[in-house]
């Protein structure tokens, strides 16, 4: 009798599998570890000449899901990288630990460690816990929980970001380990100078003879981050399967174009990452304001116009004529205000119509909708005033405000914002042209007294959405 061999199952991504690179010694921490990190930060590093001497020790947030896909993994994943013409496939494997957040005593023994010299972070816009004055909202829960609990320990476990880092850097203090580069990736403008003023607020409140020693030992670098990346789909998990014949849990799609700008002193050491392509400068600010108003202003109206039209994804809502017309028309307001111009404001432009269509990244709107109500502070907001201050009544920016309020009234995509509480009650509290004055001194205070702005606003809601 003859028998049929039963099928093999492909083996797990891991160091194991001939061909993958070996762990590289840990030299960088990463708080947030997740999708767009291991897209950009951890594929520059290991593009980088001297990715042998780098690894990175990656935390996740409050969510331990990626650190218990990628631990069986040795940390490595299979970044995708799709272009209109068909996918790539890279093994990265920059990311030489994965953790929970709540593995709180590696973290800390990871920063008493000299050769420590780098902690990078992206925890979105929210989780640097600012107040309306853009210094740590001292107040918040999280906030007052962390204080009393770094107080009575400074080894205690936290759970936000400013408290971590002052965990942290606590332990470096205590273990005299030197200095060391604190480097936000977070779309927030001068995202260095964020993270100094709520670490510092912070440690002051917990131990203020730590503010000298930040001082003297720490440095708040800054850098623009640029690269489209959706989340990851089971269907991303099948393709990884079927094209290089291992299971990788959490493979991570991404468009091909990539971008980083980076400015600090980096006194303890940095990969040889300009080598690799980043830009190093000594300032951020001309690039952040060109990607924050440009591609993440044009992202925050998609999200709200074009699920409200009924889209799904960025390509669906570009090729809409009506969405993109609202974003020609946003970009063209938020252009006259750049510090950069010229053909690196139209090229970028260009490029950006390209990037949105290409039909392989399928970036969701609804993904992009969430936290707006701190994301359009910095995306919306800033190009809106500086139209108003030049007596102009701007037309895209007030689409994005009026697709948001509809969007916080229940159209298009699910509201995902914890911090839109009540934005969400003005909102809701009665007929669109009481809900948008509001909605929009929910934002700014003041806002909705700008009268020929509001009716602006509702002009453009109620032809979104008739009725409303």
């Amino acid at each position: 009798m003859s028998s049929t061999p039963a099928a093999t199952s492909p083996p797990r991504l891991s160091r194991a599998l001939p061909g993958t690179p070996p762990a590289p010694p840990v030299r960088l921490v990463h708080l947030g570890l997740g999708s767009f990190h291991r897209a950009h930060q951890a594929w520059y590093t290991a593009a980088a000449p001297d990715a042998a001497e780098w690894g990175i020790a990656a935390f996740t947030g409050r969510r331990p899901g990626v650190a218990e896909a990628l631990a069986p993994q040795d940390g490595l994943y299979t970044l995708i990288t799709r272009s209109a013409d068909g996918d790539a496939f890279e093994v990265v494997g920059q990311v030489a630990a994965v953790h929970a957040a709540d593995e709180h005593e590696v973290y800390l023994a990871h920063l008493a460690r000299p050769e420590v010299a780098v902690v990078t972070i992206t925890v979105t816009e929210p989780g640097y816990l600012t107040g309306p004055d853009g210094r740590l909202d001292a107040g918040r829960e999280a906030v007052v929980a962390d204080t009393a609990a770094l107080r009575a320990d400074p080894r205690a476990l936290v759970t936000s970001l400013p408290a971590r880092l002052v965990a942290g850097l606590l332990a470096r203090r205590a273990a005299a380990a030197g200095p060391v580069t604190l480097l936000s990736c977070d779309n927030l403008p001068e995202n260095g100078e964020v993270t100094r003023a709520v670490v510092t607020d912070l440690a002051a409140l917990v131990d203020p003879a730590l503010v000298g020693w930040l001082d003297a030992h720490v440095d708040f670098a800054t850098s623009m981050v640029d690269r489209i990346t959706p989340a990851t789909t089971d269907e991303d998990r099948v393709l990884v399967r079927q094209h290089q014949g291992y299971v990788d849990a959490e493979p991570v799609p991404t468009e091909p174009f990539s971008e980083w700008v980076v400015a600090g002193r980096f006194p303890a050491g940095r990969p040889r990452w300009e080598d690799a392509g980043v830009r190093v400068v000594d300032d951020v600010r001309p690039f952040e304001q060109r990607k924050l108003w440009l591609l993440n202003g044009s992202h925050s109206l998609l999200a709200y116009a074009g699920s409200i039209r009924g889209h799904a994804t960025i390509d669906e809502a570009v090729a809409d004529p009506a969405c993109r017309a609202e974003v020609e028309a946003f970009w063209d307001e938020a252009g006259r205000h750049l510090e950069l111009g010229g053909d690196a404001v139209t090229g970028y432009r260009t490029a950006l119509l390209e990037r949105f269509a290409n039909p392989r990244v399928r970036h969701r709107l609804a993904q992009i909708a969430g936290d707006g109500s701190t994301k359009l502070r910095v995306r919306t907001l800033p190009p809106l005033r500086a139209e108003r201050a030049a007596g102009r009544l701007p037309a895209g920016c007030a689409s994005t405000l009026a697709a948001w309020v509809l969007h916080l009234r229940g159209h298009g995509a699910p509201v995902n914002d914890p911090g839109a509480d009540a934005a969400r009650a003005a909102a809701s509290a009665g007929e669109l042209a009481a809900a948008v004055p509001a909605v929009l001194d929910s934002l700014e205070p003041g806002l909705g007294a700008d009268t020929a702005l509001v009716a602006l606003v509702l002009e453009r809601a109620t032809l979104l959405v008739p009725g409303a």
